[in-house]
């Protein structure tokens, strides 16, 4: 008989865990904020040194491994333009710009997008100025592939956009989810940790100004910065919050 899957209840908001559902959160004090989710999504056995989390596919590592090497990240000078509506402005823009200039001095710098297409991206690029040939983009959102690119690419600055579209694949919720996020920020750590390189995980904020779904992320990383700003104006504000 197949052994049923574990589940845990974990506070959105600071991401304390427990065995059973609670109203209010015993670590934070915050009501109706206890999530259900797998309590071990990933398998730990499957992790490679160095960090980085691949599990082996039901076809076969060598097959799988023979995708991976199918997906390469791109200069802008390779990604072919056709017609289109520009770009909205925001974080996006100002992180392309910290891109740019980290290329400028000699950083190779991989940016992953999952929330635009290559042509979109090169629309918004096009509005900053010219590229250097270090600086690559890749359109992915699987959280298996991304750790196989960057692990063969060995970029120095990795950029996600954004944390709410990616996802792992031994997860069974959807992108943006409490398990999905927490995972897969937990994995993107790793990444950094294992190979020694800067990470950048975009997220998005909601109205009232908090990072949309779970707050776990705020707490799993080393330093939050926020943009404000009227997204009709010319200039963002850029506020720490931790470090």
């Amino acid at each position: 008989m197949a052994k049923a899957k574990t589940t845990i209840f974990f506070c959105s908001e600071c991401g304390y865990e427990s065995a059973k559902w609670t109203g209010q959160c015993p670590a934070c004090r915050a009501w109706n904020t206890m999530v259900e989710g797998l309590a071990e999504p990933v398998s730990k056995a499957k992790a490679p040194r160095g960090g980085l989390t691949c599990v082996e596919p039901a076809g076969g590592l060598a097959g799988r491994n023979r995708a991976f090497q199918e997906v390469t990240p791109k200069s802008l000078s390779e990604i072919e333009l056709e017609n289109g509506g520009d770009p909205g402005i925001g974080k996006s823009t100002i992180l392309l710009q910290v891109c740019r200039n980290l290329a400028e001095r000699g950083q190779k710098v991989l940016y992953i997008s999952g929330e635009e297409s290559l042509k979109q991206i090169k629309l918004r690029a096009s509005r900053i100025g010219q590229m250097k040939e270090s600086l690559c983009f890749l359109c992915e959102t699987n959280l298996e592939v991304i750790q196989a690119v960057v692990k063969r690419t060995s970029p120095d600055t990795v950029v996600i956009d954004s944390i709410q579209t990616m996802f792992m694949e031994d997860v069974s919720s959807a992108p943006g989810s409490v398990s999905q996020v927490r995972e897969c920020t937990n994995a993107l750590l790793q990444i950094a940790k294992g190979l020694g390189i800067t990470v950048f995980i975009v997220g998005h904020v909601t109205k009232e100004g908090v990072v949309a779904g779970p707050r776990v992320l705020e707490h799993m990383v080393d330093t939050v910065l926020y943009f404000e700003g009227d997204r009709h104006a010319s200039y963002r504000i850029l506020r720490g919050v931790k470090n």
